[in-house]
């Protein structure tokens, strides 16, 4: 839809109206075409004359963001704070109008604030997906209450409106939830409405540190919408999906490079699938900062979540330094509700950082490739320590998988003769309006959980190249089956060398499995987790096979599953700790079991 349609959508005379949601860089950018398409002779802002000229003031400083502070009443020591930023519709609107030389007019009352209305919006990026002329048709379908304070307020925004030269084409720039309000009040004539002395505001320049905080936009977008006017490129460089998932991507590169760990496509999708229900719940199309914050944090940890905040709040064009006063203001100071989160970032500690007296330093290389130089390739080993702990991890992975295959055949019932297993307080509650008590009868489910298979990444690049069996050493330790990075490519120690999983496979008891890798029975396979999928069922001595991934496998291991007499039972690797699961995924291959004697000097 071209900007002249929705201009003249609501025209009233030489009034051409433009309704915005405050704040939205959606109706940033409508504002912008709009008033560059209509070019009208005066702009009509919704804010009151008395903070006029110290708002202009504010927007001639931008991009630098400015904050006008000003008295909430004569009674009444608090500060309101008013951030002038560019991703916001009456800014814009200012900002265009002194560009195209147009007069500006602020119509609000000066002897009354504005009314506290709920501001209730559909989400803003909807209005990019269905026309801003169909976003604020649907709005008006649904008109939000009015009171006293309300009407009062838009009559004396009319009456400014009436006032205006009949000969002058003038936009109207008001908030969406006025528009109604005002287009009836116009049909009235008004009384001027009384005014009253008002306190000059202040400005004041926030510290760089703090606009995340205090911005209704993040910063990182505000600045692409800066570097988007300038030139009024495509629209898909200010797409709000693609440009957060362009923050994220940036975040990770970051990330790498200060903690050395990469970010998995599963948890690129888990941080999707939880930042948008996390949206829903607000009611929201698209997650905003504190959700993707969030979801990184829990997907992730903290260390990429503080990656995610200071992207966001990165803003170039803002300076520590100004004529005015800086300040780092926080976000309780400037909005009345806002919601809080801790963030941990894990860095090494300077005491950690000092070696105590007495104690070895890390050996080192004296020559590069001294290392790699020792190994002979007659034998591999595991590092007994890191078996352990992979093992324990395995048994508590049975355990869980277990109590789930149980919850799933867990009956409930009204209480009669017998309390079964227990009783069920949830639905007991939920049915308190029939007086009964519920009871939980767990049927048990034969079989218990076998081998078990955990895949990290599905390695479609091909990255894992590393493809061994090994057999477990005595009664307590599995066999197993793994893909990884190649570990001697990165020498940690004289024949020792570290690698990453891409996924394994632990079958007990141990000593029966061949080389899965070179097993002819598995070539159909179309990837190395369904290889080892194929040789879990193969090998597992009970009838459950576990198999944690990103993603489930193909259907058709269900029937071959079900040919063995087995079945599979699925665990999202994402409901897994990921600080659990990033401990497990390092392996240590030693060349010959005399390295183990020296591999603790060397293993970290």
């Amino acid at each position: 839809m071209s900007a002249g349609t929705e201009i003249d959508s609501l025209v009233r005379g030489n009034l051409h109206y433009l309704p915005v949601v405050p704040g939205k860089l959606e109706f940033a950018m409508h504002i912008r075409r709009a008033l560059m398409s209509l070019r009208p002779q005066v702009v009509a802002i919704e804010l009151p004359g008395w903070l006029g000229p110290a708002y202009l003031e504010a927007v001639d400083r931008l991009p630098e963001i400015t904050a006008v502070v000003y008295q909430e009443d004569s009674d009444s020591e608090r500060g309101v704070y008013l951030i002038v930023e560019p991703t916001d519709a009456c800014v814009e609107a200012a900002r265009t109008a002194r560009e195209i030389g147009a007069e500006i007019v602020f119509v609000e009352p000066d002897h009354i604030d504005r009314p506290h209305l709920p501001d209730l919006y559909p989400d803003a990026y909807s209005a990019r997906r269905i026309g801003i002329e169909a976003y604020i048709t649907q709005y008006r379908l649904q008109p939000q209450p009015r009171n006293d304070e309300v009407v009062e307020h838009a009559a004396a925004i009319a009456y400014r409106l009436q006032g205006a030269d009949p000969e002058k084409t003038t936009a109207v720039v008001l908030s969406l939830n006025l528009l109604d309000p005002v287009l009836d009040a116009m049909e009235t004539p008004w009384d001027p409405p009384p005014s009253r002395f008002r306190e000059a505001p202040t400005l004041l320049n926030p510290h760089p540190d703090c606009l995340a905080e205090i911005m209704l936009e993040m910063p990182w977008l505000a600045e692409r919408y800066e570097r988007w006017r300038e030139t009024i490129l495509e629209d898909s460089l200010l797409d709000r999906p693609r440009a957060q998932f362009a923050l994220l991507k940036e975040s990770e590169i970051n990330y790498s490079a200060q903690t050395g760990d990469t970010i998995q496509a599963w948890q690129r999708r888990m941080m999707a699938r939880y930042s948008r229900n996390l949206a829903f719940i607000d009611n929201n199309l698209v997650p905003g900062l504190f959700d993707l914050t969030l979801a990184a944090r829990s997907v992730v940890d903290d260390n990429y979540a503080w990656e995610v905040w200071s992207l966001a709040n990165s803003y170039s064009y803002q300076r520590d330094h100004s004529p005015f006063e800086t300040v780092n203001l926080s976000g309780e100071e400037v909005f009345l509700h806002t919601r809080r989160m801790k963030l941990r970032r894990r860095m090494p500690r300077p005491k950690r950082r000092i070696v105590p007296r007495g104690l070895k330093p890390h050996p080192k290389e004296r020559n590069r490739g001294e290392w790699a130089e020792q190994l002979d390739g007659n034998s591999i080993c595991y590092y007994p320590p890191e078996d352990l702990v992979i093992e324990d991890y395995g048994k508590y992975l049975r355990t869980h998988a277990k109590n789930l295959i149980s919850e799933e055949r867990v009956r409930v019932e009204p209480f009669t003769t017998s309390i079964l297993d227990g009783i069920d307080i949830r639905e007991t509650l939920r049915n308190w309006h029939e007086k009964k008590i519920y009871v939980r009868k767990y049927d048990k489910r034969s079989g218990n959980v076998g081998a078990v298979v955990v895949i990290f990444d599905e390695d479609p690049l091909d990255r894992y190249t590393y493809l061994t069996t090994w057999l477990g050493e005595h009664n307590q330790e599995s066999d197993m089956a793994f893909y990884s990075t190649h570990p001697f490519d990165h020498m940690v120690g004289p024949g020792i060398g570290r690698a990453e999983y891409g996924g394994f496979l632990m079958t007990l008891p141990p000593r029966r499995m061949y080389d899965v890798w070179g097993d002819p029975d598995y070539d159909f396979a179309e990837s190395k987790s369904e290889r080892l999928l194929l040789a879990a069922l193969d090998y597992s001595l009970e009838r459950h096979v576990l198999y944690v991934a990103a993603k489930p496998p193909r259907s058709v291991f269900k029937s071959i599953a079900a040919h063995l007499n087995r079945s599979i039972i699925y665990i999202p690797i994402g409901q897994l700790s990921p600080a659990k699961l990033k401990r497990i995924r390092v392996v240590h291959v030693l060349d010959g079991h005399d390295k183990r004697g020296l591999a603790k000097d060397y293993i970290w």
